[in-house]
């Protein structure tokens, strides 16, 4: 018997299987296409296995309140053809098991607290900055949640002075994801982010949105490790620069654990929000089982 996990993306759903020790046996990724096509190539794929159970981090904006109408659908989404979709419930109608369910980045915050960067801490802001930016937080093993869940990539931010970039978020435009995800770098140099050499000055405006933010999550959550990931990260001295605005900014304000353990790169590279994703059903299975 397995464990099955989905890491469902706008762009692709990431989905494996794994034993009880969370190793996993096969994954996959399939294109988000619609979602019948989409849920078709899932089903077929989780169906070559005996599973125990389902874990879902889902990109959103979600419906998590188990006594609402909306719960397990994804809701206001700029994905073509997605908007209020019922992905829990359809998934609930191939599989009668448990289904564990939440964002995708409170999924990859929680493998990142479990098994990766974080891992022996009970609490944890995962940030990943990339197409988009979204942010999750976990706390004593468990995502944090009210009437919805936290949309960390669109608060707002205060302007770098020198940055006149309009902003590129369909919402809200200049919050910190329309200011500081993957498709603001070319919208202010006209060049892709991965061939930005890394002396360039558009570099310091990016490290000090997300550090700006990150001294956000710091004043609210007080996270004992914050852990940032997606494609924007994979430039090596960009972390270097977000610590050094975060503390300049921070002014120690908040003494924070030492910045090198406190802000720090992602412990699973592209993989934490599917190992998040088979500790949901881990837990969904124990859960139900109680």
């Amino acid at each position: 018997m397995y464990y099955g996990g989905i890491e469902a993306g706008g762009t692709k759903f990431v989905c494996a299987v794994s034993d009880g020790a969370l190793s996993i046996i096969d994954q996959i990724s399939i294109p988000t296409t619609t979602p019948i096509e989409t849920l078709r190539q899932v089903t077929q794929f989780f169906d070559q296995y005996p599973l125990i159970s389902l874990g879902v981090g889902s990109f959103g904006p979600i419906g998590i309140d188990p006594e609402k109408a909306e719960y397990g659908h994804i809701l206001t989404t700029p994905k073509k053809g997605w908007t209020n979709t019922d992905l829990l419930g359809m998934l609930k109608e191939q599989y009668a098991l448990p289904i564990g369910w939440t964002t995708d980045v409170n999924a990859a915050a929680l493998g990142e607290l479990k098994l990766g960067a974080a891992k022996e801490q009970n609490s944890c802001v995962y940030l990943t900055v990339g197409t988009g930016i979204g942010g999750g937080f976990v706390t004593n093993g468990q995502p944090f949640s009210g009437f919805s869940h936290p949309e960390m990539g669109h608060i707002h931010v205060k302007r770098h002075k020198e940055d006149t970039y309009a902003g590129g978020c369909p919402y809200h435009q200049d919050c910190l994801e329309g200011l500081a995800a993957g498709p603001s770098l070319k919208g202010r140099t006209g060049i892709e982010g991965t061939a930005i050499s890394a002396d360039h000055e558009i570099w310091a405006i990016q490290a000090y949105y997300i550090a700006q933010a990150l001294m956000t999550y710091t004043l609210t959550f007080s996270p004992e490790v914050i852990v940032l990931g997606g494609g924007v990260m994979n430039q090596p001295h960009l972390l270097h620069q977000i610590r050094a605005s975060f503390v300049e900014q921070m002014n120690s304000y908040v003494l924070t654990p030492p910045i090198e353990d406190y802000i720090v790169e992602w412990g699973l590279p592209n993989q934490s929000g599917i190992y998040g994703s088979l500790l949901l059903a881990k837990n969904a299975a124990k859960n139900t089982s109680e």
